[in-house]
């Protein structure tokens, strides 16, 4: 297949990741893959030099960037469509909503205006239900997280349903990271219940899953001067809006005298950072805390080894790769009960869900943990179980490709 995946920018994070080892994947299956991408800047890092070493085409489109901006959007979609219908692509696949609207509206263009199918040639006048059947690009968007959430205003929600909504009408086929995602695009009334699909998306799980040894453990320690009997307590995830970076700060204060060998990693960077630690010294807590900055996703899974639970308390995720990555490394982790957390964190089993914003529960958590050795064990090998066998990305690719055939009648 001419496959086109598109997403806004190439930073570091979940979105991102998935969808170059998608890329690697389906290129190595034998597929023609091209990434269009947007240009990548900030305190997030970046994956273009991965992507670049993939081997499939990269081409970048200026104005594809992630912020709302009505004349660069207008730019971007037109260079969308002029780049898909010089491409005559199979498949286009989007991700994340930006690039989700304007591509797959770029993509249906193509498909009415242009696209030549084997069984038909695809014109202005063809019949709607034709078009369904035999025209090509066939358009699949991979639903990472929804652009609609409780924590924006009541406008901005209504104008992201509405362009949704508008757009799906265009799409074969939903991939969503999480079942979280489709119950609620489908709630909202985005798109029908056939058409979404759950596929988990996959990470190179022999990166977390590999064991160090203690000496390799405590060096990782050492350069974040983190004392060799510390209970570390990990978050990983940019220092940004909606991360909640904070609650952990409160409930540090609680836990600190407690568990005085307790140490929170925050692990990642972001325009928070000067904030967070300024809070962090307002509650005496300096040296309790270390910040690891920015680090190459290779370096995740070791780190993450290195610590001995994780806490995620953001507030709005698809289903952070983080708390699959923690549990393959075998530490349970605690996160709060938002969107797919509950597919992947069970009570008791691989770690704790916490109400959202809930301070004491999340206190509680931790306090848990911390107090018991064997519980970190045992909840970080169950979780690790699982997630070898969901989290592949090796059968994230396998599952796609599915969805692709399913599609392509």
């Amino acid at each position: 297949m001419k496959i086109v995946h598109i997403i806004t920018r190439l930073i570091l994070g979940g979105a991102q990741e998935n969808t170059i080892l998608t890329c690697e994947g389906q290129h190595a299956d034998g597929h023609e893959v091209t990434l269009i991408t947007g240009p990548t800047a900030g305190p997030e890092g970046q994956l273009v030099d991965r992507a670049k070493a993939g081997g499939y085409k990269i081409i970048e489109i200026e104005p594809l960037i992630r912020a709302v901006h009505p004349i660069k959007d207008h730019f971007a979609y037109k260079q969308l469509k002029k780049v898909l219908a010089e491409l005559a692509p199979d498949i286009v696949h989007t991700h994340s909503a930006k690039a989700g609207i304007l591509g797959r509206s770029a993509a249906e263009h193509v498909r009415k205006h242009i696209a030549n199918d084997a069984c038909c040639s695809i014109t202005a006048k063809v019949n709607e239900a034709h078009l369904r059947t035999c025209g090509r690009p066939r358009i699949v968007h991979t639903i990472h997280g929804l652009a609609f959430h409780p924590f924006q205003s009541n406008l901005k929600n209504k104008l992201y349903i509405a362009a949704e909504k508008h757009v799906a009408d265009q799409t074969d086929a939903f991939i969503s990271v999480a079942q979280a995602m489709t119950d609620q695009a489908l709630a909202a009334g985005i798109g029908t219940p056939e058409k979404y699909h759950k596929v988990f998306s996959g990470m190179e799980t022999e990166n977390y899953t590999h064991e160090l040894s203690n000496t390799e453990k405590q060096a990782i320690r050492d350069e974040f001067n983190i004392p060799q009997d510390a209970l570390v307590i990990a978050t990983v995830a940019r220092l940004f809006e909606l991360k909640g970076h904070e609650y952990v700060i409160r409930s540090a204060t609680k836990l600190a005298s407690k568990f005085p060998q307790a140490i929170w990693l925050f692990v990642g960077d972001g325009i928070l950072q000067d904030d967070l630690k300024k809070q962090i010294a307002n509650a005496s807590l300096t040296d309790r805390f270390r910040f690891a900055g920015l680090v190459p996703p290779q370096r995740v899974g070791p780190i993450l080894q290195a610590c001995d639970m994780l806490v995620h308390p953001s507030l709005r995720e698809g289903l952070a790769r983080t708390l699959p990555q923690s549990l393959l490394c075998g530490k349970p982790a605690i996160s709060f009960d938002v969107d797919g957390a509950k597919e992947v964190i069970k009570n008791d089993q691989t770690g704790y869900l916490v109400k959202a914003k809930d301070i004491e529960g999340l206190v509680q958590a931790q306090e848990k943990l911390l107090a018991d050795e064997q519980l970190r064990i045992k909840l970080g090998q169950q979780g690790k179980a699982f997630c070898i066998k969901e989290f592949d990305h090796k059968l994230m690719v396998e599952r796609i490709q599915r969805v692709y055939n399913s599609i392509m009648r």
